[in-house]
C-alpha cells in the first residue's frame, strides 16, 4: 500500500506531470507512422483518462467518502471499507407461519366492533376488502379543540389532529408484498382519499402517510395496515426540506426532484425500475442500505394530484420494489412514507411529492444520533444491480 501511496503522490506531482508529457512526446516522435499527428492530441488525453481511471481503482474506492444528499440536506458516509455485500442484509431466521385469521386481532373480519367506528371502507359484495378506522391509541385526538400557547421559551399547542388506520386487507397474513396490483391500487386510492379529506379541515397543516412493516419499522399489530396523521403545524423537518427545493430552484429554475430524477435515470446504475409514470431507485446518498425511492415523473407538489393511471402505475412500482425486498432479503421490517406538500401548493414549481421506502436492517447509533450524519455501510450501486437482479415469481 506504502508503494501504491508513493506512485499517486508523484504521478499527480507538477514535475511528474510534464515527464510524462515529455515522454508521450517522445514516443509519438518515434511512433509517426503508427500515429498520425492528428490523433495524437486525442490519443494523449485518452492515455491521461486511463492513468487517472486506474489510480481512482487503487487508491479511491478503497477509501470511504462522503456524499451530499441534496434533498434531504444530510451527509452520508459510504463507508467501502467496511461495505457488506447486498446479499450479506438478508434477514436471517425471520420465517414463520402466520394464520390468515387471528381471533384476538382486531383488525380481521368479524372483530368490527374491537375497533372506532369506521370512517370509509371499500366493499366487495357484503365483506370489505379496506377498512379506515380512527386509531384507537391515536397520536393525536380529532376531538380536541386547537389552542397555541406561547409562554416566555415555552410553545404549546393543544393535541388536535387526525390519526387513521387504513386496514390493508381482511386477510391477517396477506403481506403488502403479496397483495395483487389491482388491490394496492385501491389502498393508494383510499390514501388519496384520506390525504384529500384531512387538508379539508383548515385547522390541519401538514398530512403524512406511512408504514410501519415489522417490530423493527415500530408496528405493534401484525395485521397489514398502514396509517395517516394530519398535524397542527408543519414539521420542521417537512418545511427544511421545502425551503431547500425552494432555494435550488431560486439559484437554477429547475424542480430539486425533476433534476434528482434526470440524473439518476441518465447514470442508469442506481435505477432498479423504470415505467411510465415512475422511477424507482437508491439514491446516489442514501443514508441506509437499500434506503429506495420512487419518484414520479410527471412534476406534481401535492400527492392529491396524482390521476388514475399513476395510481396504477405506483401500485405496480411499489409491489415490484417490495417483492424484490420480500425474495431478495426475506421479508426485512420496513417503513414506507409518502412526503408531499399541501394541497393548496399542489401548483408549485419547486416541490415534487414521491414515496420513500426504508428497510430496517441497520441500527441507528450514537455517532448518526450526535451529528446528523448516516453512516452506510453498502454501496448504493451494487445494492440496486442486486435489486435487479433478483426474480419476482410470475405468479404473482
Amino acid at each position: 500500500m506504502h508503494n501504491v501511496l508513493w506512485i499517486v503522490i508523484v504521478l499527480i506531482s507538477h514535475e511528474a506531470f510534464q515527464y510524462f508529457k515529455t515522454c508521450f512526446h517522445a514516443f509519438q516522435t518515434s511512433a509517426q507512422r503508427v500515429i498520425p499527428t492528428s490523433k495524437a492530441p486525442v490519443l494523449y488525453h485518452h492515455v491521461i483518462l486511463w492513468t487517472c481511471t486506474c489510480l481512482h481503482g487503487i487508491f479511491i474506492t478503497d477509501m470511504p467518502e462522503l456524499r451530499l444528499n441534496l434533498i434531504t440536506k444530510e451527509w452520508v458516509i459510504i463507508s467501502t471499507e467496511r461495505a457488506k455485500r447486498p446479499e450479506d442484509f438478508k434477514v436471517k431466521g425471520k420465517e414463520k407461519a402466520v394464520a390468515q385469521f387471528v381471533e384476538t386481532c382486531p383488525f380481521c373480519p368479524g372483530n368490527e366492533d374491537k375497533t372506532p367506528e369506521e370512517v370509509f371502507r371499500v366493499s366487495d359484495g357484503d365483506t370489505w376488502k379496506i377498512r379506515v378506522v380512527p386509531n384507537k391509541f391515536a397520536a393525536l385526538h380529532r376531538t380536541a379543540e386547537r389552542m397555541r400557547l406561547n409562554d416566555g421559551y415555552k410553545h404549546v399547542i393543544s393535541g388536535f389532529g387526525i390519526h387513521d388506520v387504513i386496514i390493508e386487507t381482511p386477510l391477517h397474513n396477506m403481506t403488502t408484498a403479496l397483495q395483487p396490483v389491482d388491490h394496492l391500487a385501491e389502498i393508494i386510492r383510499t390514501y388519496k382519499r384520506r390525504f384529500i379529506e384531512l387538508y379539508s379541515d383548515t385547522r390541519i397543516g401538514h398530512v403524512i402517510i406511512f408504514k410501519n412493516h415489522g417490530e423493527r419499522a415500530g408496528t405493534s399489530l401484525e395485521h397489514p395496515h398502514s396509517q395517516i396523521i394530519g398535524t397542527p403545524v408543519t414539521p420542521f423537518q417537512v418545511r427544511s426540506r421545502i425551503e431547500e427545493a425552494m432555494r435550488f430552484f431560486d439559484i437554477t429554475g429547475e424542480c430539486l426532484i425533476c433534476k434528482t430524477l434526470t440524473e439518476e435515470k441518465g447514470e442508469g446504475s442506481r435505477v432498479i425500475l423504470e415505467t411510465d409514470h415512475f422511477i424507482v431507485f437508491i439514491p446516489y446518498a442514501a443514508i441506509s442500505a437499500f434506503h429506495t425511492w420512487i419518484f414520479p415523473k410527471r412534476h406534481s407538489a401535492a400527492f392529491s394530484d396524482i390521476t388514475e393511471d399513476e395510481m396504477q402505475d405506483l401500485a405496480l412500482n411499489l409491489k415490484t420494489l417490495l417483492c424484490k425486498l420480500y425474495f431478495g432479503l426475506n421479508n426485512p421490517d420496513y417503513n414506507y412514507l409518502i412526503f408531499s406538500n399541501r394541497i393548496k401548493d399542489a401548483k408549485s414549481e419547486y416541490s415534487h411529492w414521491y414515496m420513500s421506502i426504508i428497510p430496517r436492517i441497520t441500527t441507528t447509533a450514537g455517532f448518526e444520533l450526535g451529528s446528523g450524519i448516516y453512516i452506510n455501510a453498502s454501496l448504493p450501486e451494487k445494492n440496486a444491480e442486486y435489486l435487479r437482479t433478483v426474480k419476482v415469481p410470475h405468479s404473482l
